[in-house]
């Protein structure tokens, strides 16, 4: 994987700077991409302190017109564009019955317009160099299993791993890859604001914890590394086992 570059949404922090530290030790250029500017500066430094192998891009991963300036950065910077990893995502728990449009909005236009959108302005820039590339998508384990008041949540998240099965037909014949990964309860800095989470996902899990950031991340980084050149629209879920039994919090 030495000398590709790579597109990582939403790696401020978590999962997501997970991914990029992976990418970085395999010899990948990295664009990382975070809404919080600051959040996103700090973690390009602290992965690559030279700036040679990592730059910060800071914005809205679900706006079509900064997704594009994000593929044309990672060419101006690098020269081309090899993998697209759709990370971002939001999450806003509500009741069905009263959950409002402007959630309703704003989690679809980020978690389903923003991976839709990245995937499109990759894959064009990937057939243009004619040399193939990946694409992945961050789905979850609601997407296979109902968790109360995250209707609107796995239903994007369902979406996107029917994204990924229908982009193999469009983008097969450019040798290009589609895959997700479903990531299930995961030590994150959003999730240890709960201080009684990884205790509660340690009980559920029957692996007998939480997964950590590199978890997902190693999955990941199989997905669009050469190994894996062969596998296109699939879903991994990295869980523990937990959607084998589904127990869900009290």
């Amino acid at each position: 994987m030495k000398d590709k570059v790579a597109i990582v949404t939403g790696a401020g922090q978590g999962i997501g700077f997970a991914i990029v530290r992976q990418l970085l030790f395999r010899g990948v250029r990295v664009v990382l991409n975070d809404r919080d500017e600051a959040l996103a500066a700090g973690a390009a430094r602290q992965l690559d302190a030279s700036g040679e192998r990592c730059i910060s891009m800071a914005g809205d991963a679900g706006d079509v017109a900064f997704i594009r300036s994000m593929v044309d950065k990672a060419v101006s910077a690098f020269g081309r564009l090899d993998i697209a990893i759709a990370n971002a995502g939001l999450t806003l728990f509500g009741d069905f019955l009263s959950y409002p449009p402007e959630s309703f909005a704003r989690v679809m236009q980020l978690n389903l317009a923003g991976s839709f959108f990245l995937a499109q302005a990759a894959a064009l820039q990937m057939k243009a160099q004619g040399e193939g590339g990946s694409i992945l998508f961050t789905s979850s384990v609601t997407a296979h299993q109902a968790h109360k008041q995250l209707t609107a949540y796995g239903m994007s998240k369902a979406a996107l791993e029917m994204l990924a099965r229908g982009l193999v037909i469009e983008l097969s014949p450019h040798r290009i890859t589609v895959n997700t990964v479903a990531p299930g309860a995961t030590l994150t800095e959003r999730t240890a604001e709960d201080a009684s989470y990884e205790k509660t996902w340690s009980a559920l899990t029957p692996m007998g914890r939480p997964a950590t950031p590199e978890d997902i991340a190693q999955a990941v980084v199989f997905l669009v590394s050469p190994e894996a050149r062969h596998i296109t629209g699939q879903t991994l879920v990295v869980d523990g086992g937990w959607t084998a039994i589904s127990p869900g919090p009290a």
